[in-house]
């Protein structure tokens, strides 16, 4: 047989779309072609795949070998490739029956001697593959990330030769089995803060509504310590939730096993361009908002990221999705994250600090707070000053509640939103905020004047109504009353 045919799965976007591999043998002068749209990593794999043949003591066909990647119109990159063409070309000489790669998909990178290496994106593969009810088979280093996708088999090699040998019969491979959750014993505790009652409050309050948040106060009060422990207040995702952010991790190869089920913390420096911040590249890629998919985006030094990179994240605060446009592509990548940032009062840092003077001049504070615009301030609903604890707080104040002791308030309110609205308080459409966050005849009076005292804009009005519910819902009330809308007007005020 002269012709074979075998199946992988390129990546685009979150998508996995499947490409037939098509092999050709020919008689003339010996020569290897590849076609189909190929970037340079794909067509680099003719001498990749040469040489793994070889090593494994293969034939490699001294004849024209044609092989086409289809559908043509489809970009495809990585080494993902490198395995299937060198099946196909193995089929196609003859060294292997070709019904045996048939109810298969193959994706693999090869060295040169003939072992895999890992791939991109193997979750997203498997789960096509599952759809097509297909075996896929691939590295043994991606087996853990690819037995996640539910319905489908996955066979895990290490090698071209013991891939052969199963087609063949010779040495089966045992389907791979899909790792155990991870623990969440090793996220930071909020037992290790000391004092910040009101900071402490704050996370609980965005943990359980999914709520954004804003840290500001001089340098070395908590606000990055209180920020990484959010994580371990938030909600335990459910296994659709787990499965999109290991996807979104795998796409920019960032999946781990051993924090399977965990919900990410992604903390990007302030130097990040858009690009990596919202995702992009020539093959779009996702960014740290979609990394941080059903987690925490943490952003430090919040008005030393450049203002076009803030800007940016205006729009996935709202929708929960990015789309990346680029010349030959276009993807689109979910970003439904929880916001939390943290910021010094001023350059120096030290503005209103009660033992050390401030050197910043009135009008390097006002530079300073301008890079943060109105809009993007507008969409983060608590903003809460963390200020300096004094030594003697520090050195005796007892450790306050753990993790787990809030965890399970937080999780008792996500609870009653769920049966209620299907989504958290901060996912609320504007007809579901009047249905559902209406105050009572106190708490609506007090929200009245709170508008008209400290001209708060329509989407401010909305987040303080979204705040109160969780409030409401933290203390298990029916409806937000006047105490819960004093409390989610009192986090607008902060800055």
């Amino acid at each position: 047989m002269t012709l074979a045919l075998v199946r992988t799965r390129a990546l685009d976007g979150l998508a996995a779309p499947e490409v037939t591999v098509e092999v050709h043998l020919a008689n003339g002068l010996p020569s290897f072609t590849l076609v189909g749209l190929p970037d340079t990593e794909v067509r680099e794999a003719r001498d990749r795949v040469r040489a793994a043949l070889v090593t494994s003591r293969f034939e490699f066909p001294q004849r024209r070998i044609t092989v086409n990647l289809a559908p043509a119109d489809l970009p495809k990159e990585g080494g993902r490739f490198d395995l299937p063409i060198a099946l196909g070309i193995l089929a196609a000489s003859g060294q292997i029956a070709a019904r045996s790669l048939e109810g298969h998909e193959f994706c693999g990178e090869l060295s040169l001697d003939g072992s895999l290496r890992s791939i991109r994106g193997p979750l997203a593969a498997a789960l096509a593959s599952g759809k097509a009810q297909r075996v896929l088979a691939l590295p043994h280093v991606n087996a853990d990330e690819a037995a996640l996708a539910r319905g489908v088999t996955v066979l895990p090699a290490n090698s071209l030769l013991a891939l052969c040998a199963h087609l063949t019969g010779h040495d089966p491979i045992l389907p791979h089995v899909a790792p155990a959750r991870a623990s969440a014993a090793g996220v930071p505790d909020l037992a290790d803060v000391r004092g910040q009652l009101q900071a402490r409050r704050a996370l609980e309050v965005a943990a359980a509504g999914g709520h954004s948040l804003l840290f500001f106060g001089p340098p070395g009060t908590g606000k990055s310590m209180l920020a990484q422990r959010l994580p371990g207040l938030l909600p335990p995702l459910d296994e659709n939730e787990a499965l999109e952010s290991a996807a979104v991790l795998s796409l920019g190869g960032m999946f781990d096993a051993a924090h399977w089920g965990l919900r990410p913390f992604r903390a990007p420096h302030h130097s990040a361009s858009a690009a990596a911040l919202i995702g992009g590249g020539s093959m779009p890629r996702p960014g740290e908002v979609s990394l941080a998919h059903h987690g925490v985006l943490f952003l430090d030094e919040l008005p030393e990221f450049n203002r076009r990179v803030l800007e940016s994240l205006r729009e996935p605060l709202e929708t929960g999705t990015v789309s990346v446009a680029r010349a030959q592509q276009r993807a689109e990548f979910p970003a439904r994250f929880q916001l939390v940032a943290a910021m010094n009062p001023c350059p120096c840092g030290y503005a209103g600090h009660p033992a050390r003077a401030c050197t910043c001049s009135p009008a390097q504070i006002a530079r300073y707070r301008a890079k943060l615009s109105g809009p993007l301030l507008d969409r983060i609903d608590l903003m809460i000053e963390v200020p300096v604890v004094p030594f003697t707080d520090l050195a005796t104040t007892a450790a306050g509640e753990s993790s787990a002791e809030v965890r399970a308030r937080v999780i008792r309110a996500h609870a009653r939103q769920i049966s209620r609205q299907g989504v958290p308080n901060a996912r609320l459409e504007a007809g579901q905020i009047e249905l559902l966050c209406a105050p009572d005849a106190a708490g609506a009076a007090l929200l009245a004047t709170a508008m008209r005292r400290l001209n708060l804009s329509a989407r401010a009005y909305h987040r303080v109504l979204r705040v109160a519910r969780t409030l409401a819902d933290l203390s298990e009330a029916e409806r937000p009353a006047a105490v819960h809308m004093a409390e989610a007007i009192q986090y607008r005020r902060g800055f």
